[in-house]
């Protein structure tokens, strides 16, 4: 019977032995599942944020769309007009570079003739008039060469274009050169190439430009024929 027991106890223990090795493999192997890390390993840090996408819905901005600056300064230049012009055209600067300018007669006679202009500038038209309160065109060109001791009939402006010959190239725009217009009805003084002194029927004793108005009514331009002591140039 003591062999029995003896026996049994045997049986037990190696049971028993067996159990607590599985145990221990088990529990083993928990341990290595749960912390497999060596234990002076640094825990891990929380990884940043992630910038945003570049196909982001946010508005992207090129640098080619931004406005280059620079240190030149550009400054604009007047506008030019259109119509350049050629100096005053009034009466008194005109007869101011008349006097400088070439002549038909000479620089008394010329002094003369614009001295007498310069005092009639202004006074009425009158058909058939002479002076000295009111002229018509051939009556105005009458009276500036007697006053220049230039003396002649008083005529109608067609027969003073047939007493006088005809004028050509830059002779025409010679101060003191004769203008005829109208067919042969209207005419005056030439100031230069720009414009003539005449009788205007609106304007009285005037300045007129020839470009617009009166160049398309030019007939011709003429020179007095006449012997005068004063006349030569």
């Amino acid at each position: 019977m003591k062999r029995g027991l003896v026996l049994s106890l045997c049986g037990l223990s190696v049971v028993l032995s067996a159990d607590n090795a599985v145990f221990s493999q088990d529990r083993e192997r928990v341990v290595r599942t749960v912390s497999s890390r060596p234990t002076n390993q640094p825990a891990a840090q929380p990884q940043a944020e992630r910038p945003a996408s570049l196909s982001s819905s946010a508005p992207v901005r090129s640098t080619s769309q931004r406005p280059v600056l620079t240190d030149n300064i550009v400054v604009a230049e007047p506008s030019k007009p259109l119509v350049k012009k050629t100096g005053e055209s009034s009466p008194l600067t005109v007869m101011a570079r008349a006097a400088g300018k070439r002549s038909m007669y000479s620089s008394v006679v010329t002094n003369s003739m614009l001295g007498a202009i310069q005092k009639r500038l202004g006074i009425p038209y009158l058909y058939g008039s002479t002076g000295p309160n009111r002229y018509d065109c051939s009556g105005f060109v009458w009276a500036v060469f007697n006053d220049a001791g230039i003396n002649f009939t008083r005529q109608s402006a067609r027969s003073l274009w047939a007493m006088s010959e005809p004028v050509m190239g830059d002779e025409r725009f010679e101060f003191g050169t004769l203008v005829f217009m109208n067919k042969l009805g209207h005419m005056g003084i030439v100031a230069d190439e720009n414009g003539f002194y005449h009788a205007s029927s609106s304007k009285g004793i005037t300045y007129s430009p020839f470009k617009g108005y009166w160049e398309k009514r030019i007939v011709g331009f003429r020179r007095l024929v006449m012997p005068d002591p004063h006349s030569v140039k």
